[in-house]
């Protein structure tokens, strides 16, 4: 069986608004020259499928699209009201509801179509059609809650593929990683009270939101590894290695959710967590060999943040071509990023921090 790639061009038009960076523009905001606006834009994922082309990864891989969710598979996640107050504006010609979550026209159908890539990716794993899966799912999804929009995430997209694969029975109990360098506070609200779902989040801490994502003791099924900006690939791979892997294996769930956001990249103007592309490779190395050991390697990866579009790509690139067992493409700023790696005293104090939360354990 090959690596599923699900990816769509409509997913690429959606329209982030008239923002400059995170500021609405107005007042004394001014417009971005060239007409940007929010940096979650398209471009990232569109040099991600490029760079795949060019480097002939994607001859490797079992590539294809998806039907969008229907309005029976997101209401297993977000309420009648929501989900109609946001197709009305859609059809109106877009807007903004909830925080920092604007789109334009067909933001409704171009939502549903990102979150069905995620739900399609997760049934064909878990039915035994693909190996494993990567969706380029956009808009991301892990910062919506179930009636609140957030941070450029419209739905919920791997909640959605969860519970659409539940309703299935086609899994029972999953566990989602998260390690965008932005808390994924929606994927953890929807699943606060749910024994069955384990959602574990490595972060950037108070990066955002700026009020969730702390280490906590008292929840049902949630790890939340805050790290101090400027953690760097050690500090990754550590606490991947003393905190995230047990927890997963510990839930034994039935299939691995990684929410595949790569802005804790160096490069990312929004995070400041110098992982690299090796980081990410090598965290996509250690959660297949647990997904082989724990849920006979059913694993996906649902695209989230990353805003840097030089980097982006081969970052991603790294997580695929693992995934894929296909060969690596080079990362041109490998050397000059391993030499602003964080030194031996950062280290240690980043490690003794793992340490604590290690010895201190979630309920």
């Amino acid at each position: 069986m090959k690596t599923g790639f699900l990816h769509d061009e409509r997913c690429l038009w959606h329209g982030g608004g008239n923002y400059a960076q995170m500021a609405p523009v107005g007042g004394l905001v001014q417009p971005i020259a060239g007409g940007g606006g929010l940096p979650e834009d398209p471009e990232t994922k569109r040099r991600l499928v490029n760079l795949l082309r060019v480097a002939g990864t994607m001859e490797g891989l079992a590539e294809g699209s998806a039907a969008p969710l229907e309005r029976e598979d997101l209401l297993r996640v977000h309420p009648a009201g929501y989900l109609d107050r946001f197709k009305a504006l859609s059809d109106a010609g877009g807007g903004e509801i909830g925080l920092r979550a604007p789109f334009g026209p067909g933001g409704y159908e171009i939502a549903a179509l990102s979150a069905g890539l995620v739900a399609d990716a997760l049934e064909r794993v878990a039915r035994g059609e693909l190996r494993n899966a990567y969706a380029l799912a956009r808009p991301p999804g892990h910062h919506a809650t179930a009636d609140w929009p957030n941070g450029f995430c419209l739905l919920a997209n791997i909640a959605l593929a969860v519970e659409r694969a539940r309703a299935r029975g086609l899994v029972e109990r999953v566990a989602v990683l998260d390690w965008d360098v932005h808390h994924g506070n929606g994927t953890e609200a929807i699943y606060a009270t749910d024994a069955a779902v384990l959602t574990v989040s490595i972060h950037q801490d108070r990066n955002y939101p700026l009020d969730t994502g702390a280490f906590r003791t008292d929840a049902v099924a949630n790890l939340n590894v805050p790290l101090p900006p400027g953690a760097g690939h050690r500090t990754y791979l550590e606490a991947m290695e003393r905190l995230v892997l047990p927890a997963i294996r510990a839930h034994e769930p039935d299939a691995i959710v990684v929410a595949c956001g790569l802005d804790a990249a160096v490069l990312d103007p929004l995070g400041r967590m110098m992982a690299t592309a090796e980081t990410f490779r090598e965290m996509t190395a250690q959660v297949m060999a647990l997904a082989e050991d724990v849920c006979g390697a059913r694993l996906v990866a649902a695209h989230e943040g990353g805003y840097s579009e030089v980097y982006v790509p081969f970052c991603a690139h790294a997580v695929v071509a693992e995934m894929a067992g296909l060969p690596h493409v080079e990362d041109p700023f490998a050397a000059t990023f391993r030499v602003r790696q964080p030194g031996a005293a950062f280290e240690r104090f980043a490690s003794g921090l793992i340490g604590e939360m290690a010895r201190t354990g979630p309920a």
